[in-house]
């Protein structure tokens, strides 16, 4: 392993709320890897989100995001806080506070595709009206939904009409470009390359999911998709437009293999493909650029849970098993390939134990006992 890169440095944002729990428990799994291997990963602990931004009047730091371009992968916690008035601290323009560590990095570091593994481990529970319902057929879910993350509704551009104090008008754009969609479109049928195919059928295949049939900006996607498509022709390919797509992905989620689609689209459908899998407290996010890359727990702060020990801290855990993975594939260290998916190993060994689940899952462990869990079983696989 001498000739491969084995130090690597993590820029760390804990951010807001219960972001900084999840966070905390979750690095022990990276102190199992230091010890058991030779792999080194020097953090780079960066405050920020709302309470900084209440407490500052910045949302971090000055000097931070040229931390962040510094380091090999980002880690981020969750961002959102709120005031003494219980509302969401706010920035002058309207935005929430965290909005740079977020939405601005992404665009900032043009971190282009949002990937987001939807896989359910057999025994965690679905919540099926309102009771949790363990679904032990682990080989039925398992997908990548990729989403282009940096045009469609969340470009700045918006604008608005006030009169008399009162806001009367409010148009916001819908921007899709041919680099942007190509790009992505791209990603997708590459990653598709590597899979082993839908579980109904095995076969290889891209879904693009848009609104085309309405919305123009989005024909345009769905074009770029076609070019794209024709390069791959041992990927099948498949339409649909994102309200139909919603039912059929929970009727029939073990068609899907790769789904690629707008941003907006692709932020509606990604929430609910975590319902698949169990919820937000299992669903992991990686923001991936040509060459930066950040990863997250796709679930909000959620203050009301802050400092509680209460959270579930799968998601964080799984998200740096991205982080690995990106690692090992952006440095050619296979080595790193391998141990992620040993740890993903460990949280499926973990969460199909009824002690091994926090309140979301239906079970009560404490969000440090379920990731000292992990940590333990990750130690036990590494050998």
């Amino acid at each position: 392993m001498s000739n491969l890169k084995s130090d690597f440095r993590i820029a760390i944002l804990p951010g807001d709320g219960v972001g900084e729990e999840v966070v905390e428990t979750s690095l022990k799994v990276l102190d199992v890897l230091e010890a058991k291997t030779d792999f080194r990963f020097d953090r780079v602990m960066i405050p920020g989100g709302g309470a900084y931004y209440e407490k500052h009047g910045k949302e971090w730091p000055d000097g931070s995001l040229e931390k962040v371009k510094d380091a090999d992968a980002v880690i981020l916690g969750a961002v959102g806080h709120d005031g003494p008035d219980g509302e969401a601290v706010r920035r002058e323009d309207g935005e929430l506070a965290g909005y740079e560590l977020v939405v601005g990095l992404r665009q900032k570091l043009d971190l282009y595709a949002n990937y987001r593994p939807v896989r359910l481990f057999g025994g965690v529970p679905h919540k099926i009206h309102g009771e949790l319902r363990p679904v032990w057929h682990d080989d039925k879910v398992n997908m990548v939904i990729i989403r282009e993350n940096t045009e469609d509704a969340y470009v700045s551009g918006a604008s608005r009409l006030d009169r008399a104090g009162v806001t009367e008008l409010v148009v916001s754009p819908i921007i899709i470009t041919r680099k942007g969609a190509e790009r992505v479109i791209r990603k997708a049928f590459e990653t598709a390359m590597t899979r082993d195919g839908s579980p109904s059928d095995g076969k290889k295949r891209v879904t693009c999911v848009d609104k085309s049939n309405i919305i123009q900006a989005h024909r345009l996607f769905r074009s770029v998709f076609k070019e794209v498509a024709a390069e791959y022709p041992e990927v099948a390919t498949d339409f649909a437009y994102v309200d139909a797509f919603c039912q059929w992905l929970v009727r029939n989620p073990e068609f899907y293999d790769v789904v690629v689609a707008p941003n907006f689209s692709g932020d509606i459908v990604t929430d609910l493909a975590a319902v698949l899998q169990g919820g937000l407290g299992i669903a992991a996010g990686g923001n991936i650029g040509d060459h930066y890359a950040m990863f997250e727990p796709i679930h909000g702060s959620a203050p009301k849970h802050a400092g509680l020990d209460k959270v579930n801290p799968i998601a964080t855990v799984l998200s740096i098993k991205m982080m690995l993975d990106w690692l090992g594939d952006q440095h050619q260290v296979p080595a790193l390939n391998k141990v992620a998916q040993l740890l993903e190993d460990a949280v499926e060994e973990v969460v199909r134990k009824e002690d091994g689940r926090t309140y979301d899952l239906g079970g009560s462990a404490k969000c440090s006992e379920v990731g000292a869990m992990v940590a333990e079983v990750f130690e036990q696989k590494l050998g």
